[in-house]
């Protein structure tokens, strides 16, 4: 029997948990809930032996942006990464499952892969295990399988699954009727009446050749630029790269509109155990818990006679203080704060396109900038110098470069530092610093077993992160990142 191999899609941007969750840095790799990562959730809740079940290492879809902070969130679990895959740009969910099932069909087109999106809460792993264990047994017999949650309440924020008849309790995979969008209050409370409807969880359970078949019929201007994408990926160090002309070529659509809302041999697992995709800051203070005025606080927040609040701080010294507040979210960063009614947490997104609108950095990009060598944040920036913190990891090196319009100066206050600077190479200790003259090659290293951290100074007329010229990068990154 072939292990289930678990293909986790990691490449949304999660604007809704805005201004935790940015484009730089989606929730998904955020500690959210706990000391490890949605992401890391995830894989760990579809990793090893349970119920029957044997899982492959996972397959990972991501874009480039994230691939390093994948395969080290997931090394930091304790889990060995299967085959990383890196979409050259987002096309959806469709031809991101597409390539995943070629990809897997290579060696082994019998195989079942269980498609799971790298952002959902589900803490009772025996149950989950169980639920797998059912559509295995649907997916082995030519099903299409996916996962429904039984509905606790008259959610708009879901799609649907109609089921036609209430479930019997058992767990078993049953036949699907039809896929519903989301409705509106009124027909989401019908529909919980009903009994006979659950909320799309987006997670699917089927074999490679028959995915495969699926988009062949459903799908078919789908297959051959994503094959082709496949076919013609190039290994990057420890991803595979799809080829980005082909990859272009497909249409950007989810596998519910592609597939799924047009097969015939759809069957879906009924799931009655707790299930939340965080899908908004009224989610998390869900999932967090409340006290018994309702109010939820997380990091250094303080609330005074406040009532259904959400009060989250995440900046170790920034205390937030809410006083007299009733059904209020406060959101600090140390760039941004998000003041709103509890009940427009689902309108955040929104809030991201205006500051999209206004040109406004903090959209999308946190101050502090992860690398696969470490991160740095800056501290000041004005027009013609820059201060930031660099931090490397142990072992990590930056790339050997140079800059047209800066010259830099490195402190360094926190371990030992191998700086190159043209033909000179030397260690730098805590409280030494080096110059870097404007046009030098240089690289800074951390040969030590601990972070190293340096404040960098920079002064010139243009400081924007594409002023690099590389020469040698252990990354073999193609752009600034």
């Amino acid at each position: 029997m072939h292990a289930i191999t678990p293909v986790i899609l990691c490449g949304g941007s999660g604007t809704r948990l805005w201004p935790l969750s940015r484009k730089s840095y989606p929730k998904q790799f955020a500690r959210i809930m706990g000391d490890e990562s949605l992401l890391q959730g995830c894989a760990r809740r579809l990793s090893g032996q349970g119920e029957g079940l044997d899982f492959a290492p996972p397959m990972v879809l991501t874009n480039a942006d994230f691939r390093f902070m994948v395969t080290e969130q997931l090394l930091e679990a304790g889990i060995d990464p299967g085959p990383v895959l890196i979409e050259p740009e987002a096309r959806n969910t469709a031809p991101a499952v597409l390539a995943a099932a070629l990809h897997l069909a290579k060696d082994s087109p019998d195989a079942l892969m269980l498609v799971a999106p790298s952002d959902h809460v589900i803490p009772d792993t025996s149950a989950f295990h169980a639920a797998i264990a059912k559509g295995a047994e649907a997916a082995r017999d030519g099903r299409l399988v996916t996962f429904g949650i039984a509905p606790t309440h008259p959610e708009t924020g879901y799609g649907y699954l109609d089921l036609g008849d209430a479930p019997d309790g058992t767990g078993a995979a049953m036949p699907l009727r039809r896929f519903v969008e989301k409705p509106d209050l009124e027909t989401a409370k019908t529909m919980l009446e009903a009994g006979t409807y659950l909320w799309n969880a987006g997670i699917f359970l089927f074999a490679a050749r028959d995915i495969i078949a699926a988009f062949e019929a459903h799908a078919p201007g789908l297959v051959a630029p994503v094959r082709a994408a496949v076919e013609k990926a190039r290994a990057d160090l420890g991803f595979l790269r799809l080829d980005p002309e082909d990859w272009a070529g497909a249409d950007s659509i989810s596998v519910d509109f592609a597939v799924m809302e047009r097969a015939d041999n759809l069957s879906v697992v009924p799931y009655a155990h707790h299930w939340s995709d965080l899908g908004s800051w009224a989610a998390v203070q869900q999932e967090a818990g409340a006290d018994e005025n309702g109010v939820t606080l997380s990091g250094p927040a303080t609330a005074i006679d406040c009532e259904g609040s959400l009060i989250r701080s995440e900046s170790e010294g920034l205390e937030v203080v809410g006083l007299g507040l009733k059904n209020t979210l406060v959101v600090a960063m140390p760039d941004a704060v998000l003041v709103a009614d509890m009940a427009r947490t689902q309108d955040v997104g929104a809030v991201v396109k205006a500051l999209r609108a206004k040109g406004v950095a903090q959209a999308d990009s946190f101050a502090r900038d992860h690398r696969p060598w470490g991160y740095f944040e800056t501290l000041a920036l004005s027009g013609r110098f820059q201060v930031k913190r660099i931090v490397v990891k142990p072992g990590a090196a930056l790339s050997l470069q140079s800059h047209v319009h800066r010259a830099e100066h490195w402190i360094v206050v926190s371990g030992t530092a191998k700086v190159t600077i043209d033909d000179t190479v030397k260690l730098v200790s805590e409280n030494e610093s080096v110059y870097v003259p404007l046009g030098a090659v240089h690289r800074m290293e951390n040969p030590g077993k601990v972070p190293m951290t340096l404040i960098e100074v920079q002064t010139g007329s243009y400081l924007g992160e594409d002023d690099i010229i590389r020469y040698e990068d252990v990354y073999a990154r193609e752009s600034d990142d």
